[in-house]
């Protein structure tokens, strides 16, 4: 490398020179002057390229002694890497000695300490998702430490730390059984942190104002739950944190919270009803007024009916009552012969029927086009579930329980509308004809009266 630094910089002087002449010549007035200048710059050149000469024959000594340099310190550097290499050979038939000796003196001891890691490691887990450690923190990274030093070197467990961990498994069976108070902070479902006496029920719930409570594992936190199970649990937790030792009934999650994350996952009556969409609501709202129309007729029917019977037992015809219309008919033609009278009761009864039968063909309207229309929201569910396979796949089944949640609830929101509507429109079309009934069998009786009369 420095011997080509050397000629390159020959060859620039070089070059420099002729340039040097090249302005000298420029610069020559004649032929006498040019050839002068030429003869001293060939002198010039020729004692600068004797040093240069001298100066590269000076520099390939140095680079010889550099190189020989190098040489030895190479040989040296393989020679310390062949010693480390033996070294390291050694090194490792020692281990292998040794931990066979280890082994050997184990022997027994080793499959205890085994055991030992499992157990730790398989309890670490089991306390991180128990509620016991919301009372007791600090347990699990005890034996997490314990596991991860067992497996990660050769350290072996000391008494004090075997009896420890016999210790945390016996502390957590001995409070799975018990019903405790403490104080802790809470996470309300707001976001605030603020401290409550919290009771906890064994191994499986934590609640605290009569609300149940959850553990995050990975926080250690306790919060509520955000949406909280049946009015019936909270009333017992309730009952349960105001009780001063007797006993009291109460839903326990005996899963450790997975039952409990179920139950409070699943809708409500309001959520169930807005899955039905549009035609749900559309088959309430027929419902609602078919329930009106049956409560007015239900009402009218059972004043009526007793405005008839109080008329059957009394003599002074009233015209309150359809039964007492009817019957005035024949006072107002007491001389009609008995065909006369017939057609005129007839007529009264006829006039009477439509009251009575006032609203039930609407009720009965609705109760055969409420299952229709549950129906409707049957088909128009599955139309929504089959675009969603055809969009996404049926890989994903949530992608598909909106169609189908909607086919399902319309369904049974038209059943629920259709039984009820069904039974009272036969309890008030039977109500009516009864009275009806009524009105015909006094009519009969009043031209019976007249016929033997004569």
């Amino acid at each position: 490398m420095k011997l080509f630094k050397m000629i390159t910089g020959t060859l620039l002087a070089s070059l420099i020179a002729s340039g040097a002449a090249a302005q000298q010549q420029d610069k020559a007035l004649n032929l006498d002057e040019l050839l002068k200048q030429l003869e001293q710059g060939q002198i010039a050149q020729g004692r600068d390229n004797q040093r240069r000469e001298k100066e590269f024959a000076a520099k390939v000594a140095e680079q010889d002694a550099m190189l020989r340099e190098t040489t030895a310190e190479r040989n040296q550097a393989l020679q310390t890497s062949e010693s480390l290499e033996r070294q390291f050979q050694e090194n490792e038939f020692k281990l292998a000695d040794l931990n066979e000796a280890l082994t050997t003196r184990l022997g027994s001891l080793k499959e205890l300490f085994g055991v030992l890691q499992q157990v730790a490691g398989d309890t670490k887990g089991k306390f991180q998702n128990s509620v016991i450690s919301a009372q007791i923190p600090g347990r699990a990274a005890f034996l997490d430490e314990l596991a991860q030093s067992m497996g990660s070197s050769s350290k072996l467990a000391s008494i004090e730390e075997i009896e420890r961990v016999w210790f945390e498994i016996q502390r957590e069976m001995t409070e799975s059984g018990k019903v405790t108070r403490f104080t802790t902070d809470v996470v309300e479902a707001g976001g605030n942190k603020v401290s409550k006496e919290v009771v906890r029920v064994g191994a499986f719930n934590l609640v605290a104002d009569g609300k149940y409570l959850d553990m995050n594992p990975a926080t250690g936190t306790v919060a509520e739950l955000v949406r909280q199970p049946a009015d019936r649990y909270g009333e017992s937790a309730a009952q349960l944190q105001a009780s001063n030792g007797e006993l009291v009934e109460f839903g326990l999650d005996p899963t450790g919270g997975s039952i409990l994350g179920l139950l409070v996952q699943a809708p409500d009556l309001q959520e169930r009803v807005d899955q039905g969409g549009i035609v749900g609501y559309i088959i309430l709202a027929v419902g609602a007024i078919g329930l009106l129309l049956a409560l007015e007729r239900l009402i009218s029917l059972t004043l009526t009916k007793s405005k008839v019977d109080r008329q059957l037992k009394q003599k002074e015809v009233r015209a309150d009552n359809p039964l007492g219309r009817v019957l005035k008919v024949r006072e107002q033609y007491p001389h009609a012969d008995t065909e006369t009278l017939e057609l005129k009761l007839t007529e009264a009864i006829l006039g009477e029927v439509p009251k009575l039968g006032r609203n039930l063909t609407i009720i009965k309207i609705i109760s055969v086009v409420a299952p229709l229309m549950g129906l409707l929201g049957t088909v128009t569910g599955m139309i929504n579930t089959f675009q969603a396979i055809t969009l996404f796949g049926t890989g994903d089944p949530k992608l598909m329980a909106g169609g189908i949640s909607t086919a399902l609830v319309t369904t049974v929101l038209g059943l629920v509308v259709a039984i009820p509507m069904t039974l009272l429109y036969a309890m008030l079309n039977t109500r009516s004809k009864n009275i009806v009934y009524v009105l015909q069998e006094q009519a009969s009786g009043v031209i019976a009266e007249r016929a033997e009369r004569g």
